[in-house]
């Protein structure tokens, strides 16, 4: 693995499990001290264990503004400018417009929307101090494509998209770039029951023209490089890493949904 990122500092929220892991496990790989954030601290520890010395973990909330504002502080604390960003945590939940309960509603965008947000203007301000930085934020296919039953995690990652594309054009003054990446189906912790329904895997990729499911991996590869060098020239981008998905349609994961929702749709 090349040493692109030697000697700079990382934040990977979400980096305990799945796509925030993978790229934090790149970002490592390629030289960069990293500070992973999340709000369980085993699974955080178990994660710095295989990432090694160069990763450290810190407990973060994404939905509360302290906890985001401490854990990017810390990072510069202890390992020194912040150059680099990368915003994975996010929750999924099911429901139709029907009956989707405005609660839940809520809850998922404080989480995968404003959350986001927290996390971009905290680095944001950390990056500008250091002179500069890129920025990626984890989106999804979901944001572009509408998936039946999932309105409140669509609209959450539609607002990822946006609001990518608006601190891309805030920030550009200040040497920071902002893109974003939007994974098709990949096997994480978040969509393991999805992965594990045949009906559901065989629907995804009938959809997809490469013809597999991705990887974190395959997430972590497009993110790395629109943090490095190489991508000095791209801002404000919101990226597909999907096998082709989002030509298409997004999937229709009634037969998996239906069994656990109201008759009400």
């Amino acid at each position: 693995m090349s040493e692109r990122f030697a000697g700079q500092v990382a934040f990977v929220s979400g980096g305990g499990t799945g796509i925030g892991l993978a790229c934090a496990r790149v970002l490592v790989a390629s030289g960069a001290r990293v500070l992973i954030a999340g709000r369980r601290d085993e699974v955080l520890a178990r994660a710095v264990q295989t990432l090694g010395p160069a990763a450290s973990a810190i407990h973060c909330d994404v939905r509360n503004d302290e906890s985001v504002r401490a854990a990017v502080d810390a990072a510069v604390e202890r390992l020194g400018p912040l150059r680099l960003a990368v915003n994975a945590a996010g929750i999924g939940n099911i429901g139709s417009v029907l009956n989707g309960p405005v609660p839940d509603f809520e809850a998922l965008l404080d989480t995968n929307l404003t959350g986001v947000y927290r996390c971009l203007r905290a680095e944001a301000q950390a990056l500008k101090a250091a002179g500069g930085g890129a920025i990626v934020n984890i989106s999804s296919i979901a944001g572009a494509l509408t998936h039946r039953w999932m309105s409140a995690y669509c609209t959450s990652k539609a607002g990822v998209n946006m609001l990518t594309r608006c601190a891309a054009d805030d920030l550009g003054e200040h040497g920071i770039r902002v893109n974003a990446v939007m994974p098709g189906l990949v096997p994480t912790e978040l969509t393991q029951a999805m992965v594990a329904n045949p009906e559901v895997t065989e629907e995804y990729l009938r959809r997809i023209p490469v013809g597999r499911l991705g990887t974190p991996e395959d997430v972590a590869a497009l993110t790395a490089f629109l943090l490095s060098d190489e991508a000095s020239w791209i801002s404000g981008q919101v990226i597909g890493v999907d096998g082709g998905h989002t030509l298409r349609q997004g999937p229709d994961l009634q037969p998996l949904f239906a069994r656990g929702l109201p008759v009400e749709r």
